[in-house]
């Protein structure tokens, strides 16, 4: 065994200029990587392998053994049979890479499917186009519109789903007030005027939001991570400070656009109580002279008399 070692090192020490040339000259028939250059190849046959022979040159010299034939041959052709089995194996490494970047893909596409979904199902599906507006909007309806307008075209698409949703909520509590009162009672006024002002406080946080983002609307953040992560050491402390404080002041500008998106929820989450409240209340008469329990035991009791009547006759 230590002499068949002795004799690889040998082979393969000796075939190492060999392909130290054939990579300086093509470096993709000496290596097996995806993108090979002759820094690899330099790396690979004037280090890395040759390393490799001399450890196991000296490893073998323990057994006093002379070199055999068969580690000759074999140390001769390590690289020629190595290289063909390196590329399938980083050629399976990669599809393997490449199926799991495609199976994230696939999860990301429809966790963000799902959530467009969740979106459209919170905003009752119901979409406002601020250009033209229900026949039958209402000054709270239009409010939403402009303020809708004004979040797309500072480029908050995102905040803009905020006015879908508000326009959803005051239709759906809209539509159960009608059911429960009469335009002509004062509960109705009442109600009617409450929801309209909570809408109201949520237009007046939409159009601040609108009016925040269009300070950073030409910040591009992802430009100013990238420069300071990749830059940092070649840019003058000037800039550094400027692209810094680009950084905070989009910080900030979004930690309050959140605190206003908040806002919005809690006004969303106020309509969907008042919606449940409505529901709730039976102003209509009853059409049933009993109530259910007493019904069902009037009927038991006269079907036990029907069945005796029929055991009678």
């Amino acid at each position: 065994m230590l002499g068949f070692l002795q004799g690889f090192a040998y082979g393969l020490f000796i075939t190492c200029l060999p392909w130290f040339l054939v990579g300086m000259v093509s470096p993709r028939h000496a290596l097996a990587t995806s993108m090979p250059d002759r820094l690899q190849v330099v790396i690979r046959y004037w280090l890395t392998v040759p390393f490799i022979a001399m450890l196991l040159w000296l490893t073998s010299l323990w057994g006093g053994f002379g070199p055999s034939l068969l580690g000759w041959l074999a140390g001769l052709g390590a690289v020629a049979v190595g290289l063909p089995v390196e590329r399938r194996i980083r050629g399976w490494l990669r599809r393997r890479k490449q199926r799991r970047l495609e199976a994230q893909l696939a999860a990301e596409a429809a966790r963000r499917q799902q959530q467009e979904a969740r979106e459209a199902s919170e905003a009752g599906s119901v979409t406002l186009d601020p250009q033209h507006p229900p026949a039958d909007a209402d000054d709270v309806v239009r409010a939403l519109c402009t303020a809708k307008q004004r979040l797309i075209e500072v480029r908050q698409p995102q905040l803009a789903v905020q006015a879908d949703r508000l326009y959803s909520r005051y239709r759906r509590v809209t539509n159960v007030l009608l059911e429960r009162f009469d335009r002509s009672e004062l509960a109705f006024e009442r109600s009617r005027s409450l929801i309209a002002e909570v809408c109201f406080a949520a237009v007046d946080n939409l159009t601040r939001m609108a009016s925040q983002a269009s300070g950073i609307a030409g910040v591009d953040g992802d430009f100013v991570r990238r420069r300071l992560s990749r830059e940092r050491n070649r840019l003058t402390l000037t800039e550094r400070a400027t692209l810094e404080r680009r950084l905070t002041l989009l910080t900030e500008t979004q930690q309050q656009l959140d605190e206003l998106s908040a806002r919005n929820e809690a006004a969303l989450t106020a309509l969907d109580d008042a919606a449940v409240a409505m529901a709730r209340i039976e102003t209509g008469r009853p059409q049933a002279s009993v109530d259910a329990d007493q019904a069902l035991r009037d009927l038991s009791h006269f079907v036990e008399r029907a069945e005796r009547y029929g055991r009678q006759r």
